[in-house]
């Protein structure tokens, strides 16, 4: 096929073809949002199926976010020289092969290993995508709608997935929610040659694999430090680690300030607005992520509902989610950016302190579908405001660095939060677990219970009998334990937060340019942006 030219001058309208297309391209999207879901209500499956310890199951999480965080920039431009469509082949068989090997892996470091390499190739599918759109759809009304439709479309999987993962999760095993991609992405690469354009720009810059290698090495060194020590206490490893990440995390940054051409463009947190909108979007990822990796575990193990059940009861805090992002251009049309981004933070506070008072005896369903659903209602459209505000502050020429900056804080922010939080209720829940709790059981099944509360759940069930039911009644507690004290950390750092922005960004004026925020039911200059550099919202897991 003929690679695409286009004049800008005269913009054609979109047909039947590009349309089409765009089908093809939503397509991805829409796995991933359900993936996002699915795979919190598969933790517990898999806790009991490969036993991985507290550590593990934390990497199996969160390494799909540490790979894809640093490889979103050099993916875009490496796309922007092989080509964007022959990239989202490329990266589409990746992800179906590593899905695959994720749903049969047979160990915990297998998984690992299979999440790092849909890492890996899901670096390549948002990118790619995005700048395809922006190829097909000349005419910016039609651009708008189609990148619209893309973002929604993660936003429908996330509403969906908890519904058809239930229900795969009630009969087939852990893998089976793995597999839904697979179709997709076979699609994807029988109909993308007939109807994705070719598009490649011969005057990219180099590829800055340095940059990219240093900051994975900087952000797995400290939190490989962070998490050995929930899991075993301080140590020479776990210290030495954290040292070496703190120091290429240093080399990382004077990098990016020597360079012509970053891969993150450091300097644009000299600006104001840019630095409090990204302070915003790492902190609000960080706790929503960090938080929400407790709650199917603690709807399934301590609660007992099953996977279909918490999946349903899932539904109404992502409805809300929705609800809360498509209002975002509205409020920026009214509120000024601080006082949005202020609110959203105080309210998610909120959200955080009611899930403080998470008791698995009484009332604990609807003090946790409560507490989410007046933590996204404050989250999602201050998440959304964002990334138009980092795009809108950035000068023209800088607008595509400010748009990947914005999407691998998101990512990383995301990872940080499931290892940061995790640790810490790892810690509380092992340091509630001692022995004056466990006193009379054996040693080896004492270990395995504090390790997790899926193993827990399953030595209470071989025990059986009266030492069972004190066993699953410790784990719980300790687990509500965790829960509260990083709910509780959660609702003191939002609540400061939501100070520190309502003070710093105190001019008055609604947010212009809201509508341009690149996420759902918006497509304008932030996701353009972001075609630009080839970075663009992309996968999130």
């Amino acid at each position: 096929m003929s690679e695409t030219s286009i004049d800008e001058s005269t913009p054609p309208s979109a047909g039947r073809r590009e349309w089409t297309g765009l089908a093809v391209l939503v397509l991805p999207a829409l796995i991933i949002g359900m993936d996002l879901t699915v795979l919190h209500l598969a933790v517990p499956a898999i806790a009991a199926d490969l036993r991985p310890s507290s550590s593990e199951l934390l990497w199996i999480m969160d390494v799909y976010g540490f790979v894809i965080a640093p490889l979103l920039v050099p993916m875009g431009k490496l796309a922007d020289k092989i080509g964007r469509r022959r990239l989202l082949l490329i990266g589409a068989t990746v992800f179906g092969l590593a899905s695959l090997l994720a749903a049969f892996a047979p160990s915990s470091e297998a998984l690992i290993a299979a999440r790092a390499l849909l890492g890996v190739a899901g670096a390549t599918i948002g990118p790619s995508t995005l700048s395809l759109i922006r190829n097909m759809f000349h005419d910016q009304t039609q651009r708008n709608r189609a990148i619209s439709v893309w973002g929604m479309s993660t936003l429908g999987g996330n509403v969906i997935g908890p519904l058809l993962g239930g229900l795969m999760l009630e009969h087939f095993w852990w893998g089976s929610v793995l597999l839904l991609a697979l179709p997709v992405m076979v699609l994807l690469l029988v109909a993308g040659p007939i109807l994705l354009p070719e598009y490649r720009d011969t005057s990219v810059g180099r590829i800055d694999l340095a940059s990219a290698v240093l900051a994975v090495v900087a952000v797995l060194g400290v939190i490989y430090g962070i998490q050995q020590i929930a899991q075993s206490g301080p140590g020479l490893l776990s210290l030495a680690a954290i040292a070496v990440g703190v120091v290429v995390g240093v080399l990382f940054v004077l990098r990016q300030r020597r360079l012509a051409d970053p891969m993150l463009d450091v300097g644009l947190l000299s600006d104001r607005t840019f630095g409090v909108s990204l302070f915003t979007l790492t902190i609000g990822s960080l706790m929503l992520t960090g938080t929400g990796y407790f709650g199917m575990q603690f709807m399934q193990l301590a609660l007992g509902l099953s996977t279909l059940e918490a999946g349903l009861w899932l539904l109404p805090i992502l409805l809300f989610a929705v609800v809360a992002t498509m209002m975002t251009p509205k409020l920026a049309t009214t509120f000024s950016p601080g006082s949005i981004l202020a609110a959203g933070m105080a309210l998610s506070a909120v959200g955080f302190l009611i899930l403080t008072r998470l008791d698995p005896s009484s009332g604990g369903l609807a003090v946790l579908v409560v507490g989410y659903v007046v933590i996204f209602v404050g989250l999602a459209p201050a998440t959304m405001l964002t990334i138009g505000l980092m795009v809108g502050a950035a000068p023209p020429e800088r607008a595509g660095a400010a748009s990947a900056m914005s999407e691998t804080t998101q990512q990383l922010g995301g990872a940080l939060g499931l290892a940061v939080f995790g640790s810490i209720g790892t810690a509380v829940y092992r340091s509630s677990l001692g022995d004056g709790v466990l006193g009379g059981l054996p040693a080896s099944v004492a270990e395995s219970a504090r390790n997790t509360l899926g193993e827990a759940a399953a030595e209470a069930a071989r025990l059986g009998g009266a030492n069972g039911d004190r066993l699953l009644g410790a784990a719980r507690d300790a687990f509500s334990d965790g829960v509260a004290v990083t709910t509780g950390i959660s609702a003191v750092v939002a609540a400061v937060s939501a100070v520190a922005i309502g003070v710093l960004l105190r001019s008055g004026g609604s947010a212009d340019g809201a509508e341009s925020t690149g996420g759902a039911g918006s497509g304008g200059s932030a996701t353009d942006a972001g075609d630009r550099t080839g970075a663009g919202p992309g996968p999130t897991r």
